[in-house]
């Protein structure tokens, strides 16, 4: 049969390869159907188990590091390929990184006999074309259970560096995550343990992403030079980052693994930040040229800041040599803090073992003549005169970086410093760009070095789009001309660092009194309970007040209508008729008890005393902020938080999981302070300019389900906002060529409900195309109804795919509709809603419990009349069906009669799916079963019609029938599940009835003294010596005269039946009893 040139392989598979090939250089090997084992076959593997390709990997060595011994390779290559079973793949994956970066340690003896440890390259990181890039189509892989094939798997100098699936171009590419990648990290996960970087491409779009990302921190490459404008285009994606010098780059330099989160997380360079950071590279290579003024890097708040910063200095300390030290300025401390975190967390410093954070101005000087790598301080610490000639040091090769670099050139301080680092460099990165006027900070800095600004952030998905809601106009409460009066004073008072309670008072007075008075911040206390109650299922709330007086008084307030605000939701309960809205307020009401909210202010000097003095107690805000937050019971399972009672104030309102989910704030975490689950801003600040710009930004973090940021706005600050969206948000693609949106990255709410009908119609139109109607469900009521609900999942079911596409659809309104909860007219799209939530919920219903019995049970009573009941015993358990006594003819032409055959289908193979992997866990040989059942879903998702779908399900009882014998066969052989998974692996052909019973013999005894001693070890797995110890005792069983096998096995046959019953122990006896067969009565 002639390939049809539009499947997946020829249109993208075919494609990207030779892109690779014929456009950068990399060989290609089309593996499906054509490879064969051994050290001579195609790939030089062994077994399709392999996921290294050692003969190339050993090759490179010996290449790389010339003149060793044959064992100092050899020992490279082990450690490169030997892993830990009881590593998690992300801890795997960081081990394999560092050796790939730095290299193996290997130990010998040189010609003298002499002992000798050396370090051996893995890649020629300088010379690109020095290393060996290959792209291999169709590889199988097989794991403990399951075989996959991989669409392309790149490897350099014989390391699985790159995985690609791809898709159809017609395909979603979430489809490719969901479906397909999640599931090779489940059934083959070996294949990640040396993995740089995952690709799901369909062909037309492209993302990029590392083995611990979710879907949504998959990226784009859009770019190859950051003056071009946006193409998203696989093409380009593989220029940018399959490119033989690019590839090696990110590799090298653009990985990290962050642990400042608790559980660790690889972090891949995105394409602005790849393209800034080697800008900023270039400007150190030229920093005398440009004399020490290497640039301003502005990207936009959420872009990864803090990551780049970690990016840049690690490149220059890896590729420009020499001894650079960085000396990490911010001015305040809270985001000296966490920028600190953020480099401790990768890896790079530790204040604990090797101190690096100033603690005063003596302690500044002294960690500067020290040569540290990195040194972290406030630009108050340079708060000793120092005039010239007196420097703290004058290398050259000390390099500066500024956070918020507007705000530190300014004054005595900058010029401190000035005089005491002459000879450094300096480079500034900031968040908001420079106005036209600040010359001070050009001079300091030189203009800008790399720029991703506001609205080409938002274009790239680099950051969630924000709409805006002008609640103060609406209720009132606005104090419009003042804004601009109170934000001007605020910026002024809070660089100096003084009193800001009192100095506003002192010197706007009324203005003061009018935004602090008792009635207005009650009436914003009452619409904030009322409208972030009502968004509860959104994520996370900011206040910002401004001053500390205001944020303990808003504290109060809200703390007050929080508490009359449950009251009121609970005694509306008994009015409630309709059973699932019922269900959804009392969830809504213990999210309410279980939230905690915090004011979260600097300390001062005598605050005690000041607060006081407004009957208000900051203490207990203090002592949080100082000793941290009660950690839930809920969260101390986790492992990341296992042992802790507390959790520090910042990291518990970061994790989403947390009940703190109201901060109330005046300049505290306004900056450098990212928590992707904060939803919502409210403000009540007066702000303009760079400080308005940050504030809103925290809302804007991606994060999974997230649709959108708001900004609640009860000062009516829009002019203010529109003033700094034109200075700062910059025009996306506009200017550079593309066709980027000039509209505002602030869009006013209503545009929401318009993303939402856009939803709901995707949905609607899905189901109108396969007979079903979103209308009927929303219309009719009764059995009617009840029809309708059938007929969209049925519309769902067509196939495996439309199932996900639906799905898929069906969550983007669920995002969508939780955005828009606060918002006049959303009721009218309720009905949508409910209608869509009740089909996708009775989906996910049937995928939980689905049962092979009660399917076909429900197809007609007459079904029973074909079939056998096995009544319930105290050995079977429950009642079920004996589908060996079926009557297929009479089943088929009930199953014709059903008007949800798609539906029944998708549910029976679900019910097989749990039960496969339960028979295909205890027995590895079972995988016939596997390719089997595959085959039957693919013919069906090939087909639509109604003969294939009868046909499928006819197949699939079938198929149910096989495995009930399967199951029945351990008691036909006079064994049991465990040693019957041991026999079948001992078996060769044509034996005779007294070798199987020997053989059976040898089974129920090896596994009887096996499980006995050696696997009663603690982690037993661990350890060499204790695997050495039962690969030792299989073999020494089976090679024994007396009990072991038959005398027609071989030596080789002992050894492959050693070498498959360890690989079988090993996977399957963790602990003893083994876990895969606990439930085996069930």
């Amino acid at each position: 049969m002639t390939p049809s040139p539009y499947n997946e392989d020829t249109l993208v598979q075919q494609t990207t390869a030779e892109y690779l090939e014929q456009e950068l250089g990399w060989e290609s090997i089309y593996a499906y159907n054509n490879e064969d084992f051994g050290p001579d076959s195609l790939l030089g593997r062994k077994s399709d188990r392999e996921v290294v390709l050692t003969r190339i990997l050993l090759a490179k060595i010996e290449e790389l590091n010339p003149g060793l011994p044959a064992s100092a390779y050899e020992d490279a290559v082990s450690h490169i390929v030997t892993v830990s079973a009881s590593q998690t793949m992300v801890t795997t994956n960081r081990e394999k990184y560092d050796l790939i970066k730095d290299g193996v340690q290997v130990t010998f003896h040189n010609a003298n006999g002499e002992r000798v440890r050396q370090r051996l390259r893995v890649f020629d990181f300088d010379n690109p074309e020095n290393n060996h890039f290959l792209c291999v189509r169709e590889l199988w892989v097989r794991g403990d259970l399951y075989r996959r094939r991989a669409d392309i798997v790149g490897f350099v100098n014989g390391l699985p560096l790159l995985f690609m699936e791809l898709k159809n171009v017609s395909k979603d590419i979430r489809a490719a995550y969901e479906q397909n990648f999640l599931d090779y990290k489940d059934t083959v996960p070996h294949l990640f343990n040396h993995n740089a970087f995952v690709v799901l491409a369909n062909g037309v779009d492209a993302k990029l992403g590392s083995i611990t990302s979710r879907f949504e921190h998959f990226h784009e490459w859009k770019r190859l030079a950051e003056d071009q404008p946006g193409a998203v285009a696989m093409e380009t994606l593989l220029k940018g980052v399959c490119a033989k010098a690019n590839f090696l780059d990110l590799v090298e330099n653009f990985i990290v693994f962050d642990d400042s989160a608790g559980e660790p997380r690889k972090i891949l360079a995105r394409n602005h930040q790849f393209l800034g950071v080697n800008r900023a590279i270039e400007a150190v290579r030229d920093r005398k040229s440009r004399k020490g003024k290497l640039g301003v890097f502005w990207h936009t708040q959420g872009s990864g800041k803090s990551y780049s910063m970690v990016f840049f200095t690690r490149k220059v300390h890896r590729k420009l040599g020499g001894n650079f030290t960085f000396l990490i300025l911010t001015d305040r401390e809270d985001l000296d803090t966490q920028i600190y975190k953020t480099f401790a967390g990768c890896g790079l410093v530790d204040n604990d073992r090797d101190p690096c954070r100033a603690s005063s101005g003596e302690h500044l000087a002294e960690l500067l003549a020290q040569h540290k790598s990195h040194v972290f301080s406030l630009i108050q610490k340079f708060n000793h005169t120092v005039g010239e000639g007196e420097s703290y040091s004058r290398r050259d090769d000390l390099i500066v970086i500024t956070d918020e670099a507007h705000r530190t050139q300014y004054g005595t301080l900058a010029l401190n410093m000035r005089n005491a680092l002459p000879n450094a460099s300096y480079i500034g990165f900031t968040g908001t760009p420079l106005f036209k006027d600040d010359e001070i900070t050009r001079r300091v800095f030189g203009d800008y070095v790399s720029t991703y600004d506001f609205q080409r952030a938002v274009e790239d998905k680099a950051t969630v789009p924000l709409y805006y809601d002008a609640r103060g106009d609406k209720l009132g409460v606005a104090v419009g001309d003042l804004n601009n009066r109170i934000a001007e004073k605020l910026e002024e008072l809070e660089t100096d660092n003084i009193d800001v309670e009192q100095r506003l008072e002192q010197e706007l007075k009324r203005d003061y009194h009018i935004i602090t008075a008792g009635k207005r911040l009650d009436q914003v206390a009452r619409d904030f309970v009322r409208h972030y109650s009502t968004a509860w299922e959104t994520g996370k709330a900011m206040l910002v007040c401004i001053d500390k007086i205001t944020c303990v008084r808003m504290y109060k307030l809200i703390q007050f209508y929080w508490n009359e605000r449950i009251n009121e939701l609970e005694s509306q309960l008994s009015l409630v008729t309709d059973e699932q809205d019922e269900q959804y307020r009392r969830r809504q009401i213990e999210w309410m008890r279980q939230t905690q909210m915090a004011v979260v202010v600097s300390e001062e000097q005598g605050e005690v005393e000041k607060f006081r003095k407004w009957e208000l107690d900051i203490t207990p805000h203090r002592r949080l902020i100082k000793e941290g937050i009660d950690l839930p019971e809920t969260m101390r399972k986790q492992p990341q938080y296992l042992n802790m009672q507390r959790l520090a104030l910042d990291d518990a309102f970061k994790a989403e999981e947390h009940p703190f989910r109201i901060a109330i704030v005046c300049a505290m975490w306004l900056t450098g302070f990212d928590v992707p689950s904060l939803s919502t801003l409210y403000l009540d600040k007066p702000l303009k300019a760079h400080t308005l710009m940050q504030a809103i930004a925290r809302a804007n973090r991606v994060n999974e389900g997230k649709n959108n940021g708001m900004i609640v706005d009860y000062c009516g600050i829009l002019k203010n906002l529109r003033k700094a969206l034109a200075t700062f948000a910059g025009t996306g693609d506009v200017g550079r060529g593309g066709t980027g949106s000039e509209t505002e990255p602030a869009r006013p709410e209503e545009e929401l409900l318009a993303d939402l009908h856009e939803a709901i119609a995707f949905v609607r139109a899905f189901l109108e195309e396969r007979s079903a109607s979103l209308d009927e469900i929303i219309e009719q009521t009764g059995f009617a109804r009840n029809a309708a609900i059938l007929a969209a999942k049925e519309a769902a079911n067509e196939n495996d795919e439309t199932r996900k596409r639906f799905e898929v659809m069906c969550r983007a309104v669920f995002s969508k509709f939780k955005a828009c909860i606060t918002i006049e007219g959303i009721n009218d799209c309720r009905g949508d809603f409910d209608a869509i939530n009740i089909v996708y919920k009775s989906l996910q219903q049937d995928r939980e419990q689905a049962d092979i019995t009660g399917i076909i049970h429900q197809l007609n009573q007459l079904v029973d009349d074909a079939i056998e009941v096995r009544e319930e015993t105290p050995e079977n358990g429950t009642g079920t069906y004996d589908i060996s006594r079926i009557d297929f003819e009479r089943l088929r032409r009930e199953f014709e009669r059903s008007p949800v055959k798609r539906t029944t289908v998708q549910n029976l193979k679900t019910a097989i799916e749990k039960r496969l992997q339960r028979l295909l866990q205890q027995n590895p040989l079972r995988t016939d079963f596997q390719k089997h059942y595959e085959e039957i879903v693919a013919e069906y998702n090939r087909e639509k019609d109604r003969v294939t779908i009868e046909k499928t399900f006819e197949a699939l009882l079938r198929f149910v029938d096989a495995m009930d014998k399967e199951e029945s066969r351990a008691m036909r052989e006079g064994l049991d599940e465990e040693s019957l998974a041991v026999f079948d692996l001992l078996k060769k052909p044509d034996l005779t009835p007294s070798d199987i019973e020997r053989i059976k013999a040898v089974a129920v005894d090896l596994l009887k003294t096996l499980k006995a001693e050696k696997l009663r070890i603690d982690h037993w797995r661990d350890k060499k010596a204790t695997r050495d110890a039962v690969r030792l005792t299989i073999h020494n069983y089976l090679y024994s005269d007396q009990n072991g096998l038959p005398e027609i096995y071989s030596v080789e046959d002992v050894s492959d039946r050693t070498e498959a019953v360890f690989v079988h122990v090993f996977r399957a006896y963790p602990t003893v009893p083994s876990p895969y067969y606990a439930n085996i009565a069930s």
